[in-house]
């Protein structure tokens, strides 16, 4: 089982021939679902197969009736009791006498932790399935074949002039097709920036500043700190066991119980803090670049000059002169997904059809290209 699990990681990991997005792309829809689904499967196995909860009790209370009751009500911790002296003023961390009023911190997260992760992985695979629906397999079709630099003469002539043709004859139709893409890119920054306020709601408001914590607490003198991971994810907590006893009054049975499955739910987060982090940070860079280009033409020429760096500029202006902004974004996805010299040879043949089409040789172009600067 174990090996199927990692073997279905690892086709995952493959690249698409035909790539229809970028790389922050993939980190949503790939990495973050792996790490997310894979942490799921590792908290599950040991949640449901395991021995998640430990409780110790002097009373006749049998050990598997405490634990399962503590498993399914929930556990708590005394606030007040952390940064006390271990060994002098309490056993553990959190863990001391309950006197009435004193403030008590419950934890039934952790029966979530395994459904949650499973469940933000779907999230986080939203835009891509709705990409990937919008974008129903148009650029896999326009390729023809051209992505290998391997191709047939006649062959490759046929399918870059029927490509040409395609382009002439769709001129500024492209635009929604971009729309869905920026569509599709700013849901990706949007589920990140929910899915932190999610998981802050969902541990108690202590996941905002978790990882600043532990980095705090990592530059701290060792009298003087407390590990804000033993805050979040306590590994021994007390539970209260109330049952008849045989005379008919309630019986308090106290426990000390032992949380094993904190230990892989605190390294879980505290990556994911730092994971998304970064994710959010570039999916804003991506965000905002993708706005910019929107709005600046002579952003869009540059991107699409860098990416096809063997074609000649005068065939990519007339390319960006007569269309629209989504035929400079098509463009750039075929540049994107076919050999540098097919591609130069397209813009070629595209060029001579507009050329073809106006009637006039060459094209009419602005002031910048007649000047030769670019």
């Amino acid at each position: 089982m174990v090996f199927d699990v990692f073997g279905s990681v690892r086709s995952a990991l493959k690249f698409d021939e035909i790539c229809i997005d970028n790389n922050v792309f993939r980190l949503h829809y790939k990495f973050t679902v792996i790490i997310l689904v894979v942490s799921s499967v590792l908290v599950t196995s040991r949640q449901y197969f395991g021995d998640p909860i430990d409780c110790i009790t002097r009373d006749d209370v049998p050990p598997q009736v405490m634990d399962t009751y503590c498993w399914i009500h929930g556990t708590f911790t005394l606030p007040e009791s952390l940064s006390k002296r271990i060994g002098e003023e309490v056993a553990h961390p959190g863990v001391e006498k309950y006197s009435p009023g004193t403030k008590r911190t419950y934890h039934k997260y952790y029966q979530w932790v395994c459904f949650a992760l499973f469940f933000q992985g779907m999230f986080f695979y939203v835009p891509r399935y709705l990409w990937k629906m919008w974008e129903g397999g148009r650029l896999r079709s326009l390729i023809l074949g051209l992505n290998s630099p391997i191709i047939e003469e006649d062959n490759k002539r046929e399918q870059i002039h029927l490509l040409a043709n395609y382009l002439r004859a769709n001129l500024k139709m492209h635009d929604t097709y971009l729309a869905y893409f920026v569509l599709a890119e700013t849901l990706n920054f949007l589920n990140v920036i929910l899915q932190m306020y999610f998981v802050d709601l969902f541990l108690g408001g202590a996941f905002s500043t978790y990882g600043i914590d532990v980095l705090k607490y990592a530059e701290m003198e060792q009298e003087n700190r407390v590990d804000p991971m033993i805050r979040v994810f306590p590994r021994m907590t007390k539970c209260t066991f109330y049952r008849y006893g045989s005379s008919g009054d309630v019986q308090k049975h106290d426990a000390l119980c032992i949380l094993p499955l904190n230990i892989i739910n605190e390294k879980i987060y505290i990556f994911l803090w730092f994971w998304f982090v970064l994710l959010a940070i570039l999916s804003s860079i991506i965000v905002l670049v993708r706005f910019a280009m929107l709005l600046f033409p002579q952003l869009r020429y540059t991107a699409l000059k860098t990416r096809a760096n063997l074609t000649d500029r005068v065939s990519i202006r007339a390319a960006l002169q007569v269309g629209s902004i989504g035929d400079w974004f098509m463009l750039y996805m075929l540049c994107k997904n076919m050999d540098p010299l097919h591609f130069r040879e397209l813009m070629q043949e595209f060029y001579r059809q507009l050329n073809t089409d106006t009637e006039k040789k060459p094209l009419l172009l602005g002031s910048d290209e007649k000047s030769g600067t670019p």
